[in-house]
């Protein structure tokens, strides 16, 4: 596998090209090639972005019924788990016409609803595959075989084990990964591409039949949301990242009546000022707010003057835990949850948890609308 270096800062960043457009430029190589009964060397497509891409093979075979080509995935600058992977298609001669694709090794199947593609298919996305069928004929025509079936197999060698990087098992995806792509390029560090991920996550939720999802900002908050809620089923549980906000537009446009946010100090400090995409970039630690809200909360003026000289939110947690000062969590939990309602105007009832770096409960409300004393009421 190709090795990954990290982008040097200042440079400008290093398009990739999608599992579909490498699938798709290995698929056209390996009909010519069928045909033509040589091998080739590159292939040259036209991605959905607009752009003619040419590709290197790392193989090409052929005998009088099949033609294979392989391509290296290129993630460019992308943090991409497929980076460096064998993306290889097989073409076969079919009785049928028209063109069948389908998946082979390390590409996985789809096993619950509510993704692109339907139950017991390979997860091969319709954008690839539509590029699979049209380069396909575009090949047929240009031989004038356009008569001619053939079937289309699109493999990864190493596809289950990437597969365990990526969040494919709680999707429904098993087996290896998926084909993907929309544009044929993979932007670096895009936004985009988590953000789809978030709200597929969020329908195969809803597809499931949850009404309840817990939204975690990472691996270690995700871990404590599964120990608190135990019943509810693995695809409940979405790791959201950064994007509260969207998380949670999406949860209410999707159906959800309950969302529970778990996270640490940091980034919930954010999201209890009405922060909505909490990256480290977007919005820094106010430790103001953490020093106002802890004089609420009965701390100590020393302990108050002191969090506005503290390095990290999690330090001021720390401290507030130290001295059992409860109610300061509880207001930032409250603050969060206030902020998340109004986000999505409205409609779902938000739960807040604040946890510690060791896993330890800090804080915990939940916010239906009403105010805190009205729900303690009920």
């Amino acid at each position: 596998m190709l090795k990954k270096e990290q982008p040097d800062e200042g440079k400008p960043l290093r398009h990739g090209y999608t599992t579909g457009a490498c699938a798709t430029a290995a698929a056209k190589a390996a009909l010519i090639a069928l045909i033509e009964q040589e091998n080739q060397t590159a292939s040259t497509i036209r991605i959905p972005a607009g752009l003619e891409v040419t590709f290197e093979l790392a193989r090409c075979e052929y005998d009088p019924s099949r033609g294979l080509a392989e391509v290296i995935k290129d993630g460019g600058d992308d943090p991409d788990a497929t980076h460096g992977a064998r993306i290889i298609s097989e073409v076969y001669w079919s009785e049928k016409p028209g063109v069948e694709i389908d998946g082979g090794i390390g590409v996985g199947r789809v096993t619950k609803p509510g993704l692109p593609v339907e139950v017991g298919q390979a997860a091969i996305n319709p954008v690839p595959r539509r590029m699979l069928r049209e380069a396909a004929e575009d090949v047929l025509n240009r031989y004038e075989m356009s008569g001619r079936g053939v079937r289309i197999i699109v493999s990864v060698p190493d596809g289950e084990q990437i597969a365990k990087k990526t969040l494919n098992a709680r999707l429904g995806i098993l087996g290896g990964i998926s084909i993907l792509g929309t544009r044929g390029i993979v932007v670096p560090f895009s936004t985009a591409a988590y953000k789809a991920s978030v709200a597929q996550a969020i329908r195969v939720a809803v597809k499931g039949g949850c009404s309840h999802v817990v939204l975690s900002t990472g691996g270690r908050s995700e871990s404590y949301g599964m120990q608190m809620y135990p019943n509810l089923p693995e695809e409940a549980f979405v790791e959201m990242g950064d994007f509260v906000g969207f998380a949670l537009q999406q949860c209410r446009r999707q159906g959800i009546r309950k969302a529970t946010l778990v996270g640490m100090m940091g980034k919930f400090s954010k999201v209890a000022q009405g922060v909505m995409m909490v990256h480290s970039k977007s919005a820094p630690v106010d430790f103001g707010f953490l020093s106002r809200t802890a004089e609420e909360a009965g701390a100590s003026p020393e302990t108050v003057q002191a969090i506005l000289g503290a390095n990290t939110a999690a330090l001021v947690g720390d401290w507030m835990q130290e001295q059992g000062n409860t109610g300061f969590f509880s207001k930032l939990c409250e603050s969060c949850c206030r902020h998340g309602y109004a986000e999505i105007q409205g409609g779902m009832e938000i739960e807040t948890v604040i946890i510690s770096m060791k896993g330890t409960l800090l804080g915990r409300a939940e916010w239906t609308g009403e105010p805190a004393d009205k729900q303690r009421e009920d």
